[in-house]
C-alpha cells in the first residue's frame, strides 16, 4: 500500500464514523492511525482536515443533511481535542522549542472555528505557546487579550467573505499594538489577495504554511496606525457605506418587490418567505463585501456557488435574476454596486443548467425558493 492510498483510507475510516455520529470510531480511527505510525501533524493536515472540508462539500452538493453536517463537524471537533491530549501531542510540544507566544482567533462574527483550532495545534507541536480565543472574537477582548499577554504574533482566521470588514478592522487594531498579523482562511480570497489588500503582515493558506513562514523568521513590525481608507481609498465613494447601512431595508424592498412582481409568492409557507429573506440577505451582504475590497469577483464566486448549491437541489439557479434585477434597481445611482450586480448576473447565467429541472411545484417561477441555506 503507498502513502497516498493509506491517507485515502484513514480519511474513509473518519469520514464514516464522523457522517454517522460516532465520536468514538471516529476518536479510535485518529489514534489508530497515529499507531501506524502517521505524524501527529501529517494526521491534522492530510487526515482530519481533508475530511473536515468534504464535509462542507457534501453538504454544497445535497449529499448530507444540513443535521449531518452539524453532527460530522461536532465529531470532528472531538477527534482534535482527543488529538491535543495524546501523550504523543504534549511530546511533541514539550520537545520543540520555545518559538514563541501567538494568539489564534476567529474573526468576530466567524463561527467557522475548525481551521483556527487545527492551525492552533499544528503550532504548538512546532514549539510555539498558543492561545486558542476560538470562535467569533470581537475586537475589543483580542486587544485586551494582546495588551495582558504580549503575544508576538496573531492569527486571525475567517471562512465567510462577508466578515471581511471586521477583519479588516481586527487587523489594524492587533498592529496597532505593535502586534504583528497573520491571515488565514477562505474569506481571503484566492491566494490570500485580500489578506494583502486590508494590510496582514503575512498570509497562509493551511497550517503547514503558516509554521514554516513563522519558523523562516519574525513577521515584521507593523508600521504606524493607519486608517481603512488608507488601506481602501475606493471607500471615499460611501458606495460600501450606504449599502451596508441600509441592508435590512434593501433586503424588505426587494421581498416586496418580489411579491409584486411574481403572484405566485402569495403561496408561500412562512418559512418559505423567512427563507427567501434570509437569502436576499445573503446577495446584499456579499454585495458590500464586494464594494468593501472593490472586486466584483467576491460578489460573482458566491453567486456561482450559490448556483451550484440550489442546482444540487432541484431548483434552478436562474431563480436567482429577477433578485439580482429587483436589487439592481434599487442601486442604480451607486455606479461600482451596479456594475457588479451587472457581473454577477453573467456569473448566475453562465452557472445556469441548460436543461433546469422542474420537478417540483416550488421551483414554478419562485424566486430564491427557501432551501435552508446555512453555509
Amino acid at each position: 500500500m503507498t502513502h497516498a492510498d493509506g491517507f485515502s483510507a484513514w480519511r474513509e475510516k473518519l469520514w464514516n464514523a464522523a457522517v454517522a455520529g460516532d465520536e468514538y470510531a471516529a476518536a479510535d480511527a485518529a489514534l489508530a492511525a497515529l499507531d501506524h505510525d502517521i505524524p501527529l501533524e501529517t494526521l491534522l493536515l492530510e487526515i482530519v482536515a481533508p475530511v473536515q472540508a468534504r464535509v462542507g462539500s457534501e453538504w454544497e452538493t445535497n449529499r448530507i443533511s444540513v443535521a449531518q453536517e452539524h453532527t460530522a463537524t461536532a465529531v470532528n471537533e472531538r477527534v482534535l481535542a482527543a488529538l491535543a491530549h495524546h501523550p504523543a501531542a504534549r511530546a511533541a510540544a514539550a520537545s520543540g522549542p520555545a518559538t514563541g507566544r501567538l494568539a489564534v482567533a476567529c474573526i468576530d462574527g466567524e463561527w467557522h472555528s475548525m481551521p483556527a483550532r487545527i492551525l492552533a495545534e499544528v503550532l504548538r507541536l512546532r514549539g510555539w505557546r498558543v492561545d486558542y480565543l476560538g470562535a467569533q472574537v470581537p475586537t475589543p477582548h483580542l486587544i485586551s487579550h494582546l495588551h495582558r499577554t504580549a503575544c508576538d504574533v496573531v492569527a486571525l482566521s475567517s471562512s465567510i467573505a462577508t466578515r471581511l470588514p471586521a477583519a479588516h478592522a481586527a487587523i489594524t487594531a492587533c498592529q496597532a499594538t505593535g502586534t504583528p498579523v497573520m491571515a488565514g482562511g477562505a474569506a481571503f480570497g484566492p491566494e490570500g489577495r485580500y489578506a494583502r489588500l486590508l494590510g496582514a503582515d503575512a498570509w497562509a493558506p493551511d497550517g503547514r504554511a503558516a509554521a514554516d513562514r513563522l519558523a523562516a523568521g519574525p513577521l515584521p513590525r507593523p508600521a504606524a496606525p493607519r486608517q481603512a481608507v488608507d488601506d481602501l481609498p475606493h471607500l471615499d465613494d460611501q458606495e460600501y457605506t450606504m449599502v451596508s447601512r441600509s441592508a435590512r431595508r434593501l433586503v424588505r424592498d426587494v421581498l416586496g418587490d418580489l411579491q409584486e412582481r411574481i403572484p405566485a409568492m402569495a403561496a408561500y409557507t412562512p418559512q418559505q418567505r423567512r427563507h427567501t429573506a434570509e437569502d436576499l440577505a445573503h446577495i446584499v451582504d456579499f454585495l458590500a463585501a464586494a464594494l468593501y475590497v472593490d472586486d466584483a469577483g467576491l460578489f460573482g464566486r458566491f453567486l456561482t456557488w450559490t448556483a451550484g448549491v440550489l442546482t444540487a437541489r432541484g431548483v434552478p439557479a436562474a431563480t436567482l435574476l429577477p433578485a439580482l434585477d429587483l436589487l439592481g434597481g434599487r442601486l442604480e445611482d451607486f455606479p461600482r454596486a451596479s456594475g457588479m450586480i451587472a457581473y454577477g448576473r453573467e456569473a448566475v447565467r453562465a452557472a445556469s443548467s441548460p436543461d433546469p429541472p422542474s420537478s417540483s411545484a416550488a421551483d414554478d417561477d419562485h424566486p430564491l425558493p427557501g432551501h435552508g441555506k446555512t453555509a
